[in-house]
């Protein structure tokens, strides 16, 4: 198993979370709360987005992608731009599988 890790960085209004390692039931909590917090800061910031880098990422499943629509939606409630990018093959086809990869990356 691959543990979970994230890096977060800020550039001008936008907040960028590197993810790396296995987003998983185990994991996807831990991403959950980070990203919950990092909108609620992009809230308060006029022309703030918030990047979801996820090359690193070496696994996901369907509660790590659970995650990714809820928090998508926590976004589009709020009206804060979020993106994932960086999306590796596998999860790619996952996201076009599942018709989400027009709204997430």
């Amino acid at each position: 198993m691959d543990p979970l890790h994230l890096t977060t960085s800020r550039h001008n209004g936008t907040v960028t979370v590197a993810v790396s390692g296995e987003l998983d039931i185990a994991t996807a909590e831990q991403l959950r709360g980070h990203l919950l917090t990092l909108l609620r800061e992009a809230g308060r910031a006029p022309h703030a987005a918030v990047i979801i880098e996820v090359s690193r990422l070496s696994f996901i499943d369907a509660a790590g992608l659970g995650i990714l629509i809820s928090v998508y939606n926590h976004a589009q409630r709020q009206h804060t731009p979020l993106r994932i990018a960086g999306v590796p093959p596998a999860m790619r086809r996952l996201l076009r599988i599942t018709g989400l990869d027009g709204r997430l990356a």
